[in-house]
């Protein structure tokens, strides 16, 4: 069982109304949001997150707390709430999406929209990524209103839609056309989490940054099609084969940023000696490529935080066995550092596979880039005096996500962002099969933010 501190100090917790909340009734009816939340199908497509922004609506209503809803698709409404500050301080925004992937029902035990709980644990899709997070954030409002906590900053809830690739449904829509419903300085989000050794948490990771996702890149192979019992040397798979071989060897150059070389700090401190040595020694010239040789081997999760990474995961080619195709295209998942010149990129690869019968296409769609979070912000600070005063055992961890969220479209406004978690053990499924949430872990994840938001958002 995961344990935390029995008592708060009130000395640095500004706002905290006098009586501390009841957090294991918090925790309960957070796991009772959750539990009808993933009894939802959302799966996007279609999505049909409007269902879910009718029960945190009016979870939210028989709260007395107003919330506005806001749709492009009638069927993938989102949903904004609003506890008003005294103003003196600029708003912060806490959000989770409401949609979820798919899921192969063959493969899970349990019905993956029938919110079961077991041992503990809540299974169903969307049970960590992201109806958890919301649940949670929706208790926290609930939380400061029930407890009359004053505010110096407005707190603001989005519950958004289409975050699992339909971002135009969602967040984009916000942003494009309702900014000013959620224009804040500070936002909290998906992205990071907690980890435990021992029954205590050691780690909380804190995304501030994130790779770009440049959707649609492809190889296109064309050649001249035939018999295939007279093979040809345009033939466009031989061309493709050769051409994907060189994307998925090519390492482009690392490059460190202000998180991604603090987290390497931070973790060389907690890490045993050899490793510690590795992550101290990325940027020595004489050691780099084989460290990062090492790292490709042993831990591919550091390693893709260090350099854009190019996975090619489908090829297209081929109608029959024996025809040689006139065409044969292969879709590379290229995730971009923040800062990678697209077009400096494209003509890199080009370069590389150096064959005029194959062509490099530009990406379809992408996240926007923006500069990481910054880690002296109030908001990085007031997150690193919660995890010592709930976990002083623990570090925080400032990480750049090699995944994508929401965040993006906000860091491209100017909005502070910072993605949290809860603890995820490793059988969470997230996008897999027997997705679950600790109910205990949802519980923390309450209280944590709550602490979070009443010292940087209350009124002193």
């Amino acid at each position: 069982m995961v344990t935390t501190l029995a008592l708060w100090s009130a000395a640095g917790a500004a706002g905290l109304a006098a009586q501390e909340p009841d957090f294991a009734r918090a925790r309960d009816d957070a796991a009772a949001l959750l539990q009808a939340l993933v009894r939802i199908d959302t799966s996007s497509p279609p999505g049909n997150e409007t269902q879910v922004v009718e029960i945190v609506e009016t979870v939210l209503d028989e709260a007395g707390i107003a919330s506005t809803v806001l749709a492009l698709d009638p069927s993938r409404a989102n949903l904004v709430a609003r506890l008003r500050g005294d103003g003196s301080k600029r708003p912060i925004l806490l959000m989770a999406h409401t949609d979820v992937v798919g899921v192969e029902r063959d493969d899970w035990t349990v019905d993956p929209f029938g919110g079961i709980i077991r041992d503990g644990h809540l299974y169903g899709r969307g049970a960590s990524d992201d109806k958890g997070q919301l649940a949670g954030m929706v208790q926290v409002l609930l939380l400061l209103q029930r407890h009359r906590v004053p505010l110096a900053r407005d707190v603001i809830l989005l519950a958004e839609a289409g975050e699992e690739g339909t971002t135009e449904v969602g967040i984009d829509f916000i942003v494009d056309r309702h900014f000013d419903a959620i224009d804040a300085e500070f936002a909290l989000n998906e992205g990071g989490r907690m980890s435990v050794s021992d029954g205590t948490v050691d780690v909380v990771s804190v995304a501030t940054t994130e790779k770009v996702p440049w959707r649609g890149i492809r190889l296109v192979a064309r050649g001249t099609a035939g018999h295939g019992s007279a093979p040809r040397l345009d033939n466009p798979i031989v061309r493709l084969a050769a051409a994907v071989a060189k994307a998925g060897a090519y390492q482009p150059p690392m490059r460190l940023n202000e998180t991604t070389r603090a987290y390497l700090d931070r973790l060389a401190d907690i890490s045993p000696r050899d490793v510690a040595f590795r992550y101290r020694n990325l940027e020595n010239p004489r050691l780099s490529e084989s460290i990062r040789q090492t790292l490709r081997e042993t831990d591919i999760g550091v390693s893709a935080m260090l350099q854009t990474t190019i996975s090619p995961n489908i090829i297209r080619g081929g109608f029959r066995r024996n025809v040689i195709p006139a065409e044969a295209e292969a879709e590379l998942d290229v995730r971009a550092l923040p800062d990678e010149d697209l077009d400096g990129f494209l003509a890199t690869l080009r370069q590389l596979i150096d064959d005029p019968a194959v062509q490099v296409t530009p990406p379809t769609s992408m996240r926007p880039a923006a500069p990481p979070s910054r880690l002296d912000s109030e908001m990085f600070l007031t997150l690193e005096r919660v995890q010592r005063r709930m976990f002083p055992e623990a570090i925080t961890l400032p990480t750049m996500l090699v995944a994508a969220t929401d965040s993006a479209q906000l860091r491209a406004r100017g909005v502070q962002t910072y993605g949290i978690g809860l603890i995820r053990d490793d059988r969470s499924g997230v996008h897999g099969t027997d997705e679950r949430l600790s109910i205990e872990a949802l519980g923390l994840f309450v209280e944590y933010v709550y602490r979070v938001v009443t010292e940087i958002a209350g009124a002193r």
